[in-house]
């Protein structure tokens, strides 16, 4: 019998690459995007159903659970792809743009989860694939919303796993590095006020840099290919690295120290 996948924010990018290639292998795909009358090609798709779910709002997310349930009778493997990077000083967030960074990147997150949960549980299987970034291990300036986000999937993720084993369950997390989609695209949404003038040199220090940290972007496809991998392995191992330029930092950040770290960091900003 097919296993049936559940994937948030599969309108573009790693998102709609996991929801082609799990349709390609087979699977049932339950792909959900927040405007699902605007999607053309996984419609085309047998197998798939295309359905409604926004993170911000619950009655959506419970709704494709049930909708993805009815129609395929199970679901094995949930997806948390939805998500976006909130970028600039901090000073410069109106506190709507914060609480919407944390509610789609990390309660978005965790209703969704939280939706899914008892199906696993009922069915004393089921598997959690978080995406989270290599930003959920290291940061680079301007960030810190996007990965105040990205470290909480990661504490998240490995907590909730001890949960989830008591019934059988799994949970895993994949950090791409960058990707040929997010900093062109609209998953990157930038903030900044001229006026604090201090901040300007970190502003263009961050532009500057975004050429040569995404010349080795890996496209999304690859990504999925890693989520594929993680679902289907049959291994305990909770992270997943996807992407070249993602294997080398983290690396980098488990053997050197914070200063001298952070120092590389600031030497590629030009920050020093």
């Amino acid at each position: 019998m097919s296993k049936t996948i559940l994937i948030t924010g599969a309108s573009s990018g790693i998102g709609k690459e996991t929801a082609k290639l799990f349709q390609q292998k087979g699977w049932n795909v339950i792909a959900t995007m927040r405007n699902p009358q605007s999607e053309t090609e996984l419609t085309q798709l047998g197998n798939v159903l295309v359905t409604k779910l926004d993170v911000l709002d619950l009655s959506s997310v419970e709704n494709a659970v049930a909708e993805g349930l009815q129609k395929f009778g199970k679901i094995d493997v949930l997806v948390n792809n939805a998500g976006y990077g909130a970028y600039g000083p901090l000073e410069s967030f109106p506190r709507e743009k914060i609480v919407r960074q944390f509610n789609t990147n990390v309660i978005g997150l965790l209703d969704v989860t939280k939706a899914i949960l008892p199906h696993f549980r009922e069915n004393k299987d089921g598997m959690i694939i978080n995406i989270s970034s290599i930003g959920g291990k290291v940061t680079f300036p301007l960030g810190s919303l996007y990965h105040g986000t990205k470290f909480a999937v990661e504490g998240i993720s490995e907590a909730l796993s001890y949960e989830v084993e008591a019934f059988g369950g799994k949970v895993k997390i994949v950090e791409p590095g960058a990707i040929a989609t997010d900093f062109a695209g609209r998953s990157f949404d930038f903030s900044n006020d001229e006026s604090l003038t201090e901040y300007q040199g970190i502003v263009a220090a961050l532009f500057a840099a975004i050429p040569a940290m995404t010349e080795n972007a890996s496209p999304a496809s690859l990504v999925a290919e890693v989520i594929y991998e993680a679902a289907t392995d049959g291994k305990n191992q909770i992270r997943y690295t996807a992407g070249e330029d993602a294997k080398v930092l983290l690396d980098n950040r488990k053997q050197l120290d914070d200063a001298t770290f952070i120092g590389g960091m600031k030497a590629q900003f030009g920050l020093n």
